[in-house]
């Protein structure tokens, strides 16, 4: 039965069988790996085709001990495969359910006349997709929708070796009200599971959904903190601060099952077709029978045609996910805003029984939605055990001891083998905390994560880096970003950079000019919201050593465009290459050149949705550098002429 309300089509026939994915996730000469969520167990048969021909030359079953159900109609399926697969060859796959091929109960997964799903292992990484940021209502089109269009001319010989998302592939701190809403809706057609909160105003989520301020008022549920660090707050009457900064929270997600409902539906279209998406307007804009503010009406009112056009495009970015290995590190939106900023904020954080327990959910979706599928080796029988200990069970000591194992966790970072060598970096998790006060930034990685990342840059003629955060940003902003920590306010400004604290800036400095690390490397970067390229070498042995740093940032998001402008024209003003103030910065052994895109004007720094596109020669140098805006540009960055 079909229901319609208001201009949308409300689907109200049974869950189909798979309700997002496949995502290819990790892909090599010996393992495949394919992430999807389904609504029953899953059993099937995987069988890949090299290029047209009938017969599979491998074939398995799914295996059951990787699957987790994790709500009445939901299951977690991370299908890991061993084998002999030929690299740089075209590959075909299928998966056969007891309902059907795959591609038959899911058509759209298709490119053009094929059959099957496609696909080619590549050894060398010499086409890379990367960017990060993707924020479903922001009004701008969705990069990886322009991707899949791209991808979708390619044979499979051109098309890129890997998509690399870098951080932020969910908001969790920023939330439309219609994806609050559909979130709320999703967990109730799951079944997910619900959980009890301590220190907090609301009981359990059924409270928190029937709570006035459960739409747009949930920064007054969210916990605060006394901050008396400072000598002169100590001085003042006693007041609170919010523990998470984020200055649009007013949606935040909070419970394990919202966290991995959200993945849901900005991955996939399946759930949105059940989704009643003018429910929240037919109510009155309602809480629990109490309206929203004007403001709020006609914030929804603004944020739900851009959601609508959002999901317009998921069908291609789940096609796009189904044939090109896709990879993905955390950053702060996946979890909020300002996430282990400092260590202030650590211990406010976790001294806060609700707030370590909404960050544990985060990290718990994280490791099933992402982490998970990057490096499956990294997950022993224990934490399989801990998170089917909760699912099936869900109570609160079994929550926290799966919160707990992930709180932990030290190794969410990987490499991939290709060549160059992907190294992907943790810049969230193993910070180098400031001893002498606790409120200055941190530093993204501390030292034995560091000496870890220079062991596996050992030896290797050339690498490829992915950090959140830019390592060189833009100075004027970091200049910036300092002198708002200076005067106590790291958090208004997201004082976060490679350079920001005197420990990691010296190490990353001292791996880069060590003498058996590579003498070229590529980082690529994102977080801020806007796109450059520098070409950076070392001052004192020009020629040694080369370092390409390629910042794409968002898939779908910008910065403020006239403070952008403003930022770019004083960094040009103030930082020119002679200019007497780089020797006030840490990096003032580099010479850093910045290319100047292809585009009218004399603005270094793109604001535009986009997606970084990476071509590398066969000694791993690039190419070419260029960005594929959501509008289906191509911005060239050209190296700067001799």
């Amino acid at each position: 039965m079909i229901e319609q309300s208001m201009k949308k089509t409300v689907i109200k026939e049974p869950l189909p069988l798979i309700v997002a994915g496949p995502i290819l996730r990790k892909a090599t000469a010996k393992e495949l790996t394919l992430w999807l969520v389904t609504t029953r167990q899953l059993d099937a048969d995987f069988c890949v085709f090299l290029g047209k021909d009938e017969q599979p030359f491998y074939e398995a079953k799914f295996d059951l001990a990787h699957q987790i159900q994790i709500g009445k109609h939901a299951w977690v399926v991370l299908a890991h495969f061993n084998g002999n697969f030929p690299q740089d060859m075209p590959l075909e796959y299928q998966v056969t359910t007891s309902e059907g091929l795959l591609t038959d109960l899911v058509p759209d997964l298709l490119y053009g006349d094929e059959s099957r799903l496609s696909v080619m292992i590549q050894q060398r990484a010499d086409y890379v997709l990367h960017g990060s940021c993707r924020n479903p209502h922001y009004p701008s089109k969705d990069s990886l929708v322009a991707a899949d269009h791209k991808v979708s001319t390619l044979a499979l010989s051109e098309r890129p070796s890997l998509l690399m998302m870098s951080g932020d592939q969910i908001y969790a701190d920023h939330v439309a009200g219609p994806m609050l809403d559909a979130i709320e809706q999703v967990t109730a057609l799951l079944g997910l599971p619900d959980e009890t909160f301590e220190q907090a105003p609301i009981a359990d989520t059924t409270a928190l959904y029937q709570h006035p301020h459960n739409i747009y008022g949930r920064d007054k549920l969210l916990p605060h903190y006394v901050n008396d660090e400072s000598w002169w707050r100590r001085c003042l009457p006693t007041t609170t601060t919010p523990i998470f900064s984020s200055r649009e929270c007013e949606n935040h997600l909070m419970s394990f099952s919202e966290f991995f409902a959200m993945y849901l539906l900005v991955w996939s279209p399946t759930l949105w077709s059940f989704v009643d998406r003018d429910r929240f307007v037919r109510n009155g804009y309602c809480n629990a029978g109490v309206a929203v503010s004007l403001k709020w009406q006609q914030t929804w009112q603004h944020e739900a045609p851009i959601i609508d056009d959002f999901v317009m495009g998921l069908k291609n970015v789940r096609r796009l996910m189904a044939h090109i290995p896709t990879y993905m590190i955390f950053d702060d939106h996946d979890i909020t805003d300002d996430f282990q900023l400092n260590r202030g904020w650590e211990k406010a954080a976790h001294d806060n029984l609700f707030s370590r327990r909404i960050i544990g959910n985060a990290l718990i979706s994280y490791w099933l939605c992402q982490g998970w599928g990057n490096a499956p080796e990294k997950f022993p029988t224990q934490c399989l055990t801990l998170a089917r200990t909760f699912f099936e069970q869900p109570t609160s000591q079994a929550h926290d001891a799966l919160a707990e194992y992930f709180y932990r966790f030290e190794d969410w970072h990987y490499t991939i083998a290709t060549v160059p060598k992907v190294v992907v970096l943790d810049t969230r998790t193993r910070r180098w905390r400031s001893e002498s006060h606790a409120n200055r930034p941190s530093g993204l990685m501390d030292w034995e994560a560091l000496i870890e990342f220079q062991q596996e840059l050992l030896h290797e003629s050339a690498v490829i880096i992915v950090s959140a955060a830019p390592m060189f940003g833009v100075k004027f902003i970091e200049t910036l970003q300092r002198m708002m920590t200076l005067i106590g306010q790291p958090l208004v400004v997201d004082a976060e950079n490679w350079m920001a604290h005197p420990g990691s800036a010296n190490t990353l400095l001292s791996i880069f000019t060590h003498t058996k690390t590579p003498t070229t490397f590529i980082i690529l970067s994102g977080d801020v919201h806007y796109s450059f390229a520098y070409d950076i070498t070392l001052r004192n042995l020009k020629g040694q050593f080369k370092i390409f740093q390629i910042t794409c940032s968002g898939l779908k998001n910008e910065f403020p465009n006239r403070l952008l402008r403003f930022c770019d024209w004083m960094d040009r003003c103030l930082y020119s290459p002679h200019s007497p103030l780089n020797w006030f910065t840490k990096r003032k052994r580099l010479l850093i050149e910045k290319r100047d895109p292809d585009t009218e004007g004399h603005h270094r720094l793109i604001n535009q949705s986009a997606i970084g596109e990476l071509f590398l020669d066969q000694y791993g140098t690039p190419l070419m550098i260029d960005i594929l805006t959501a509008e289906g540009k191509v911005i060239h960055f050209p190296p700067k002429v001799s």
